[in-house]
């Protein structure tokens, strides 16, 4: 049983999802996700897609939307409407995405953007949020290679809170601050670790992890399948270098969460979002060490006031020399 909980004093909504207590540990000797060996996985594939076991919005995606309630409602329940799926990115149990090439990498981009381009059509769906949690640090109790999607009814805060700051920076200025942000990443290049024809790759001024990573499209992109089938290749061949780079750094598995912001669906009240908003990857790793975890504690859940413990302008260097190790073990 899943709902969704108004929160009155954020303006949003709790999902609650008490079905996502009881989700396994993969036992030794068995994993649901290698082919054939789950209810729900092929005997054969390459990347592939089923709904979650243990969702956290199950309720579908037709229908009526999810409405903000009157102001007279203090507390407030609906159905938890949306979707969350699983997102294979391969049948080998260990393979990281650095281990896969370039052209597998693009058919999982090319899945995640068919999976916005779908979501397109139900009304219901607000916005579709894909990412990846790799690593036990962040609560991974799966290690098969693999992401998820969020198909909500409602728009996150967060994204909602970048979307206004975008909207408020676009009408003061007249320029989109994605634009401005890479312009002046470029200008003082210390944070930059690379960039290709389309995308920059960096560590923004303000990242509260101390390798808190953006990807960044260059072009006014707001979702992800507006990538062309060229810019598409160049973010997986973007996505494997990162991955290596990310192992490379402290010779060790590192962990992050991996997520996409890209704009909102089906809301005419965002018309224009393409003027002010962007597609965008960005990466909390929880690592400031090869063996210490940059916690996020009372600052920063309890009053959103985050506090990074390193420079980035000197973790984008180390990030950058780790690049140069990984691609040295690829030759």
């Amino acid at each position: 049983m899943s709902e969704l909980r108004w929160n009155p004093l954020l303006g949003t909504w709790t999902m609650v999802a008490a079905n996502r207590q009881h989700r396994p540990d993969m036992p030794k000797g068995y994993c649901p996700f290698c082919p054939g060996e789950g209810k729900n996985v092929p005997e054969n594939y390459e990347v592939y897609l089923y709904p979650n076991d243990f969702p956290a919005l199950s309720e579908g995606y037709e229908g009526e939307e999810i409405m903000q309630p009157a102001a007279q409602a203090l507390y407030h329940t609906e159905a938890a409407k949306g979707a969350c799926e699983v997102i294979l990115y391969s049948p080998l149990h260990e393979a990281k995405l650095y281990d896969l090439d370039v052209a597998h990498l693009t058919k999982l981009v090319d899945l995640w953007a068919d999976r916005v381009r779908f979501y397109r059509n139900y009304p219901a769906v607000k916005y579709v949020f894909e990412f990846e949690n790799k690593g036990v640090e962040v609560g991974v109790t799966m290690p098969h290679p693999h992401g998820q999607l969020y198909a909500y009814p409602f728009v996150p805060l967060k994204i909602r809170t970048e979307l206004e700051q975008c909207k408020a920076y676009f009408e003061r200025q007249g320029r989109n601050l994605f634009s401005d942000m890479i312009a002046e990443e470029q200008q003082d290049g210390r944070r930059i670790v690379f960039e290709t024809d389309s995308f920059s790759v960096f560590l923004p001024h303000f990242t509260d992890y101390p390798y808190g990573l953006f990807i960044v499209a260059k072009d006014k992109v707001l979702f992800i399948d507006e990538l062309s089938a060229g810019q598409r290749s160049e973010l997986a061949d973007i996505l494997k270098q990162v991955s290596g780079m990310f192992d490379a750094l402290f010779d060790r598995p590192f962990p992050y969460m991996m997520c996409m912001h890209q704009g909102i669906l089906n809301s005419p009240e965002w018309t224009g979002q393409e003027q002010f908003y962007r597609f965008h990857i960005e990466f909390y790793p929880p690592l400031r060490s090869a063996a210490a975890v940059k916690y996020y504690a009372s600052s920063e859940m309890g009053a959103w006031a985050a506090a990074n413990t390193r420079a980035v302008e000197e973790t984008a260097a180390e990030l950058r020399s780790a690049l140069q190790k990984f691609k040295a073990s690829q030759i």
